[in-house]
């Protein structure tokens, strides 16, 4: 395994409403991520933390999403094939979660 990829959102949300922002998005990714070749294995919240793995490329890729008060902390921990394309997919990560989280 390679270092944890880690994306740290800040948010003027509050809990309860970044974590139904979060749960909605996620509500049509699995149709999303099949075109993309990646099946979702587990997404199981606890809480105020859903951890998840998913498989792509055949490799398995885990990790959780924290959601604080004031922000949302996201681990993901690529497999080191997989690490190759960790600089884009935090970038990816961190633009998604800023345009789900921007307050309206």
């Amino acid at each position: 395994m390679s270092k944890p990829l880690i994306v740290e959102i800040p948010h003027e949300l509050g809990l309860e409403e970044a974590r139904r922002r979060i749960a909605e998005g996620l509500s049509g990714l699995d149709s999303t991520l099949k075109k993309a070749g990646i099946s979702i294995d587990t997404m199981t919240w606890t809480e105020d933390r859903l951890d998840f793995g998913v498989a792509a490329m055949g490799q398995k890729v885990d990790g959780q999403v924290d959601v604080k008060p004031a922000s949302v902390r996201i681990e993901v921990r690529l497999p080191l094939l997989l690490s190759f394309f960790a600089h884009k997919l935090q970038k990816s990560i961190g633009n998604k979660g800023n345009l789900l989280l921007t307050k309206k």
